[in-house]
């Protein structure tokens, strides 16, 4: 028979859903977030870093209480939303004159990785004032650099977890739903790429990306405690060619169906964005195959 119950990717049997519920019997004083620190004990429902997935557990706990599978207790506290009342970044004061010239007179070019530092607030502040998306806090594993040239900030370059559904890049890798599963922490997406509008440096953009395809799964593995064997990302091709992703040998996948992830309708709602990828190495398909 068929698991009831689907949850990122996990099957939910019907035995799981007992036990649960036996879980909710066993402890009736319980609030609903020990509840999921149980659940991820008792499930070794882990995340790479050893720590338990208790916000993706207790998202699994209210799908089946609004399914009506358990009985959740009642909601004893609901903590404000730092996110939705999280103002702005603000701008800061920094040499904005020039930089021109060619790629050689730019080095040594050094990278930062300022997530969880001291300068992560000046990438977000140059991410708010000059990316024309702005600044956006991404959630789950990430990492965020500032590039140097000269002394001064000349880039900054985002990455997150990948998204777990991409139709184009599942068929390049040619894994399974399990392998996508278990291994799509081991990808990493480039969610944002700037070259502060100040600066312009023939070739600078292209070699940022290589440099960064170098460093960036041994920079992860220090942080997150697992490599990345993948990177991808999308290029909105009425904006922009990708021609600096392509310059760094990044492959185009395919396409997006424009519907985002939280779609129900099967109808295009957004605007219909190029895959590229690029593998760290050559054994990737091997590594992100295995179950």
């Amino acid at each position: 028979m068929p698991a009831p119950w689907q949850y990122r990717g996990r099957a939910i049997s019907a035995e799981d859903i007992v036990f649960i519920q036996q879980l909710i019997r066993e402890h009736p004083g319980a609030s609903r977030r020990a509840l999921s620190a149980k659940l991820c004990e008792a499930w070794q429902w882990k995340q790479s870093n050893g720590a338990p997935r208790d916000m993706v557990c207790r998202s699994l706990l209210l799908m089946l209480h609004r399914g009506g599978a358990i009985e959740l207790p009642p909601v004893r506290y609901t903590p404000p939303n730092p996110l939705a009342q999280r103002r702005p970044p603000a701008a800061m004061l920094i040499d904005t004159s020039p930089i021109e010239g060619r790629l050689s007179q730019l080095q040594p070019i050094e990278f930062q990785q300022v997530r969880r530092t001291g300068d992560e607030a000046l990438f977000n502040s140059l991410m708010q004032q000059h990316h024309y998306l702005g600044y956006e806090q991404p959630v789950g594993e990430q990492l965020k650099y500032l590039v140097w040239g000269q002394g001064r900030p000349i880039a900054c370059l985002a990455w997150s977890s990948a998204p777990r559904h991409l139709g184009s890049r599942d068929r390049y890798i040619g894994w399974s739903a399990e392998a996508r599963r278990r291994n799509i922490r081991f990808l990493a997406y480039n969610t944002r790429f700037l070259i502060l509008p100040w600066v312009t440096v023939e070739h600078l953009a292209s070699h940022i990306l290589a440099r960064m395809a170098k460093r960036l799964s041994a920079d992860w593995e220090r942080l997150y405690q697992h490599p990345i064997y993948f990177v991808e990302t999308f290029v909105d091709p009425t904006r922009f060619r990708g021609t600096c992703y392509r310059a760094a040998n990044w492959i185009r996948l395919g396409e997006t169906t424009g519907r985002g992830k939280d779609d129900h309708t099967n109808r295009p709602n957004r605007s219909i964005k190029e895959v590229l990828g690029y593998p760290l190495t050559q054994r990737f398909r091997e590594f992100l195959q295995e179950v």
